[in-house]
């Protein structure tokens, strides 16, 4: 039976014969009775069992491993009873297995040169050049597989070797997945040489060197032999030489190896064939070949360039070592820099309004290290495509792409910038300035230098990575340099005092924040004043528009009236607002535009007219656009500036649209889970201070790594730092001016659902009430004030619904305790929440769970003791809560929890023993922290009611108060009305 072979890539060896035996119609069983009868002897396949039967591109035969073919081929297998008639291939096969399983014995493997230049890494045999396979019939490559799988196996099993080639395969540039293969400009001597595999025996190291010319000469390269042994042994060859025969001028122990000079010589212009000289001796002529290319003795200065910037790069990839001019390697790292040199400050003195979008004009210089070029000096090295220029003793390059970029933006920006980007310039990297793409766009991304020998240099790369090193810088002159540096030194100037007419006092930090608000309305540069919660926000802006009222005052004319502010909040806080104005500033005249009959159009003009501030919220500042829009404001303000974060809204794109002197923005959290919520806060305050919304994600937001993440947050805390300012409680300058407990009073509208329940229940009340006498009316009275106060809290809490929906909007008292909750969680700080209701604890659970993620317990009477005691250890340990929900009374008192410094009263209990019992949970020995209370008020309702009869009656006697609310009970029918009666202004309609 004639047998034949081929390698099946992968796989094996194929083995296929010529005729089948002639055993049943199957051919898989006729190929499965010849495989018996050839390995009937074969042991190491269990006589033929573990050989497997395939269909190969039609034919049918055996699939030989490659261990089992050199098995097979060692030892062919004899019969007496059957011929087998090996193929040539086989037969020559059989001739190699010998050498291949010597080879393996004595493990003499190496790395896969063929494989190598087909981007591909693995192993193969060291074979004799007369055992190398040629001859086989088989293809070189499949037999450099083979060899490779069989190293592959028996390294496996061998653990100093299989680390010894991971090694090699870590730390050899040229084995990187990346490395250029392209050209044949190394053989396998060589390549096993450069990778470090095989040991060169050369006494000397050739190198190339590209010399500077002197005064009028040219650039020279240079072949220079170093002294493997010696440092000092250098030895340099002319190039016409080094390609001849350079032996002569050899020391004698070199010479023998004088033919490695040339070698290198032709590697060198295999891998940088532009360093090949195109003359005569290096052409055809009368039929003959091309003689090989000669190197370049001389390069002009553009070949120069190209040698320095990437010829240079391609050799040192290559394994070759290349002397550059010691200023080079210092030189490509430094890039251009364009320089803007501002000529003026815009205003006409340091109190004018200036104004983000005022110009600068400026001059330009181009700096190249500690070079500087005139713009004048630039443009004329750009004009002679100089890439290289030695000016004032200095080497200077003038990458071309860059040289175009630069061009470019002179060009397109003449000789004028806004304030917005020169300041944004100045403040992104004071001193190197930002990298500059094609759209104007800021990548900070750090770019490398390409000198690593692993990291291939790329061409088409070339002019992005030219353009990312241009960077664009500005040069203030003095004013603007006083100016910028005052940005950034808020707490150093003057500080105001109390205005006129601010009835209280400013701490010393509160009146840091009013003179740096002071400061920033002369340029019109926006601030956002993002102190902590419970600092003050609120009355330092109170503070500053008394002091904007006092300065106008003073220039006031019959000609020109004040031009009034607008405040625009949330509606949960509307209430607050002019609670706070009315106590702290109660000459400003405020009108509030909210409700349904609020004015429009020239009803609105004169009632804004007519008043130092407007109040009004988001939601109508969205609805009433068109009328807020066409007004001219002095100061516009937002109030829990977050609100506009995400800058598609309808309500964030409406306030931007408005026109105002100066814009503040008062916020706890500027920043609550993205950059983009900071981008949007701040292009409100400074429209394009901050570029694009686009183009400030692609160069912060969406940047990869922890490095890249540290290296964004702290160019943006540059940019932002000047129109921010932010104090927390523990600030060592703040923390000694703070009282240890701060009470303050969050006044809440109800929503209209509120309101209708509310009057349904008051109208039962008095349906009732003056047909019952004594312990009836007092029951009766109690149980609607019970009512009462459950639909202040919740619409829910009185229908008794297990699971409402939409619960945050259906309640402002529930929508602004979810809003503080958060800000003061982003802080790290804990809370306590008091109320009388169980349901209400319950329905507080549910909601911190959907509405913020967090969870919360709920401590209550019917909690057991050993389950009570667990709550209040981990609460103290912040193990996995840092909300407390507790009633009234079975928080009130015997219990430490001083892991809060925040403590809510959601619902009052109007009398101020058991409130401050309650509070005194997380105020008291243990607390290392200031403590904030914050009491929930609805307006217009009996809470706002029997807040101020509580206020202006501060003498009432304990015994009148004493037992929380009964003496309401004993008021008239008159003073309950009075009490009860909801004022409508105060519904939440807009």
């Amino acid at each position: 039976m004639n047998l034949s072979i081929r390698w099946i890539p992968g796989k094996g060896f194929f083995l296929w014969g010529d005729r089948p035996f002639d055993y049943g119609n199957d051919p898989f069983d006729r190929a499965q009775e010849w495989k018996f009868r050839l390995f009937a002897d074969h042991r190491p396949s269990f006589y033929g069992s573990f050989v497997d039967v395939e269909e190969w591109e039609g034919v049918i035969g055996l699939v030989l491993p490659p261990q089992r073919a050199l098995d097979f081929l060692l030892n062919p297998p004899a019969s007496d009873f059957f011929h087998w008639d090996w193929s040539p291939e086989i037969r020559a096969l059989q001739r190699l297995a010998p050498a291949v399983d010597q080879a393996l014995t004595e493990k003499r493997w190496q790395p896969d040169y063929r494989s190598w230049r087909q981007g591909k890494k693995g192993l193969c045999l060291d074979l004799a050049a007369g055992d190398s396979g040629g001859g086989t019939g088989i293809a070189l490559a499949d037999l450099s597989e083979w060899t490779s799988l069989l190293v592959e196996a028996q390294i496996s099993d061998d653990l100093t070797a299989r680390l010894r080639w991971e090694q090699l395969v870590s730390d050899c540039p040229m084995l990187h997945p990346d490395y250029p293969r392209e050209g044949p400009f190394l053989d396998e001597a060589d390549w096993l040489e450069a990778i470090g595999w095989r040991a060169d025996r050369t006494p000397f190291v050739v190198s190339l060197r590209l010399r500077e010319p002197e005064m009028d000469e040219a650039w020279r390269l240079q072949v220079v032999l170093f002294d493997r042994d010696d440092p000092t042994g250098v030895i340099e060859i002319p190039v016409a030489l080094a390609e001849a025969n350079a032996a002569p001028v050899l020391p004698a122990p070199w010479q023998p190896y004088a033919e490695r000079i040339g070698r290198s010589v032709r590697k060198w212009l295999s891998v940088a064939p532009r360093l090949g000289r195109d003359d005569e001796s290096s052409r055809e002529g009368d039929g003959q070949a091309p003689k090989a290319p000669r190197l370049k003795a001389e390069l002009t200065e553009g070949e120069a360039w190209n040698f320095l910037a990437e010829d240079s790069l391609r050799l040192a990839q290559a394994g070759e070592r290349i002397l550059l001019p010691r200023w080079w390697e210092d030189l490509k790292k430094k890039g251009l820099r364009l320089k803007a040199v501002s000529r003026s400050m815009p205003g006409e003195t340091e109190a004018s309004f200036v104004g983000m979008d005022s110009l600068v004009h400026f001059d330009w210089k181009l700096a190249v290290g500690e070079t500087e070029l005139t713009e004048a000096e630039f443009r004329e090295a750009a004009r002679q495509n100089r890439r290289l220029l030695r000016i004032r003793g200095r080497w200077v390059q003038l990458d071309p792409a860059l040289v175009r970029q630069a061009l470019k933006v002179m060009n397109r920006k003449g000789g004028e910038m806004d304030l917005a980007e020169v300041l944004r310039l100045h403040y992104s990297h004071p001193a190197a300035g930002d990298g500059l793409s094609d759209d104007d766009s800021f990548d900070k991304t750090a770019v490398a230098d390409g000198s690593a020998a692993f990291s291939p240099f790329d061409p088409a790369k070339a002019e992005t990575d030219s353009v990312q090193r241009l960077s664009l810088e500005v040069e203030l002159n003095e004013q603007l340099a006083q100016m910028a540096r005052q940005l950034t030194q808020q707490a150093a100037g003057p500080l105001l005092g109390e205005p006129p007419g601010f009835c209280g006092h400013l701490r010393s930090y509160q009146r840091a924040g009013l003179s740096w608000l002071w400061f920033l309305r002369p340029f019109g540069f926006g601030g956002c004043l993002a102190d902590d919660m419970g600092l003050g926000k609120t009355i330092q802006w109170i503070a500053y528009l008394l002091q904007i009222k006092a300065a106008e005052s003073q220039q006031a004319s019959q000609s020109r009236r004040p031009t009034p502010s607008l405040l625009i909040c949330p509606t949960s806080v509307l209430g607050n607002w002019q609670k706070e104005l009315a106590a702290f500033a109660p000459s400003l005249r405020v009108y509030l535009h909210y409700g349904p009959q609020r004015a429009k159009g020239e009803a609105l003009t004169h009632a804004v007219a007519a008043a130092d501030l407007t109040l009004t919220t988001y939601g109508l500042a969205h609805l009433d656009e068109s009328d807020l829009g066409a007004l001219r404001w002095d100061c516009l303000c937002l109030d829990e500036a977050q609100n506009i974060k995400n800058v598609y809204t309808k309500q964030s794109m409406a306030v931007r649209q408005f026109t105002a002197r100066h814009r503040v923005a008062l916020t706890g959290t500027p920043m609550e889970n993205r950059l983009s919520e900071l981008w949007s806060i701040m292009d409100f305050l400074n429209p394009g201070y901050l570029g694009g919304a686009s183009e400030f994600l692609r160069q912060f937001a969406h940047t990869a790594g922890l490095d890249g993440e540290a290296a964004a947050a702290e160019q943006v805390r540059r940019l932002v730092r000047p129109f921010l300012l932010r104090r927390v409680k523990s600030d060592p300058a703040i923390e000694p001016d703070l009282p240890d407990k701060q009470e303050s009073k969050e006044f809440l509208p109800l929503t209209l659902e509120q309101a209708a329940l509310y009057e349904n229940v008051i109208g039962e009340l008095f349906e009732r009430i003056d047909e019952e006498t004594g312990i009836t009316r007092r029951g009766l009275i109690l149980k609607t004030l019970t009512r009462l106060k459950q639909v202040c809290d919740h619409p829910a809490l009185l229908l008794k619904e297990k699971t409402p929906g939409d619960f945050r909007r259906r309640s402002a008292k529930v929508d602004r305790l979810l809003e503080m909750i958060e800000e003061l969680r982003q802080e790290g700080d804990g809370c306590l929440i008091f109320t009388q209701y169980v349901e209400m604890g319950r329905l507080l659970q549910v909601c911190m769970r959907q509405e913020l993620g967090e969870r919360a317990e709920f401590l209550h009477g019917g909690v057991p003791k050993a389950r009570r005691d667990d709550m209040i250890e981990r609460f103290q340990s912040r193990d996995d809560f840092a909300i407390l929900i507790l009633s009234l009374r079975a928080g009130g008192f015997g219990l430490n929890l001083t892991a809060a410094n925040h403590v809510f009263h959601f619902d009052r209990w109007w009398n101020p023993a058991v409130e401050n019992q309650a509070t005194d949970r997380a105020y008291r020995i243990g607390q290392l922290r200031h403590v904030q209370v914050h009491k929930f008020i609805t307006l217009g309702t009996l809470e706002e009611r029997i807040d101020e009869l509580l206020e202006r009656k501060q003498g009432l006697n304990d015994s009148i108060v004493g037992n929380g609310e009964a003496w309401v009970t004993e008021l008239s029918t008159r003073e309950l009305r009075e009490i009860f009666a909801l004022r409508r202004e105060w519904v939440g309609r807009e």
